[in-house]
């Protein structure tokens, strides 16, 4: 983009130079026709006025103009900027930055561009996704200058070319992929978007540095489908888990019963363990009787029954 912005120090520089040149031929071509004028008005002579004062205004036009001229040769430019230079229609580099003099006539100043580091936002609405959904990408592009007199000279507006691109890029990015892949992998979408503008962007000289998806913008009857299927999808997920820990245990539980049954006695041993294991709560009573006592069997029922009523 052309740069607007003056220079404090060239404007003061300019209108130094401008001053130097101007007075001094003032005073020495054309005050010596101001006096010559104001002696014809003394002695009221109209017709010799003509020619005086056609003089002195073309002597003063060209004083301003010489001014102008020489002035406008000194360039004062900043780290951030760079000037391209025309000779005689052709490209001859760039300039800057600092203080230089451009002579005038043979050189011209095709553009002064602007190297720092730029972003701006692209916006794609209700763009259909591979899918068929209509979605709203909101992506910020980040780029810098790297070639200024391919940006002043190969396109006319590189900035705007550059934007268009990109809002081009990002709806063929969006159009060929799905919409799950645009909400959850927006690292991936975006390297792909970057190297796309990239592409079109190097032939301008300029360098596309990253890009962001910063929103996506969905339905809202879609988001809470998604959120259903998403719910879904972990409760399937949650008894899957399940049912595959369950077959573990169940797998151990074969093999802990052949083992015990291989010796004997071990069967016995566990009902041990599995008792201790019990009494180790406060509220466990444990009675052991016979299986064929009927003695033993009562006073368990009574027992069972007197924790029941508290």
């Amino acid at each position: 983009m052309m740069v607007k912005r003056q220079s404090t120090v060239q404007g003061f520089i300019r209108l130094v130079i401008r001053l130097v040149v101007i007075i001094p031929l003032f005073f020495l071509l054309v005050y010596p026709d101001l006096g010559k004028i104001r002696n014809i008005m003394l002695n009221d002579v109209p017709g010799e006025l003509f020619f005086p004062l056609i003089f002195a205004f073309v002597k003063t036009i060209l004083i301003f103009w010489l001014a102008s001229l020489l002035a406008n040769m000194v360039y004062i430019l900043p780290q951030w900027e760079r000037l391209v230079l025309l000779r005689l229609g052709k490209s001859v580099g760039t300039r800057g930055p600092g203080m230089f003099l451009i002579p005038p006539l043979i050189y011209e100043v095709a553009n002064i561009i602007d190297v720092r580091i730029s972003t701006y936002e692209v916006k794609a609405t209700k763009t259909l996704t591979h899918d068929n959904i209509p979605v709203d990408v909101t992506a910020a592009v980040e780029l810098e200058i790297e070639d200024p007199e391919k940006a002043a000279i190969n396109v006319k507006d590189y900035w705007k070319t550059t934007e268009w691109a990109s809002m081009e890029a990002l709806k063929s990015t969006i159009g060929r992929n799905d919409l799950r892949p645009l909400l959850s992998e927006t690292e991936k979408i975006a390297k792909s978007l970057k190297a796309e503008i990239d592409v079109v962007a190097q032939d301008y000289g300029v360098n596309v540095r990253a890009v962001r998806i910063t929103d996506v913008g969905t339905p809202p009857a879609l988001v809470e489908e998604l959120a259903v299927i998403a719910r879904a999808e972990r409760s399937s997920k949650a008894k899957k888990i399940q049912a595959e820990a369950e077959i573990v245990v169940a797998k151990s539980l074969l093999e802990a019963s052949e083992i015990l049954s291989q010796k004997e006695g071990t069967l016995q041993l566990r009902q041990i363990q599995a008792m201790l294991e019990i009494s180790k709560e406060e509220s466990s009573t444990i009675i052991i009787y016979p299986l064929d006592s009927a003695k033993g069997e009562e006073i368990a029922s009574s027992t069972a029954a007197a924790h029941t009523k508290k």
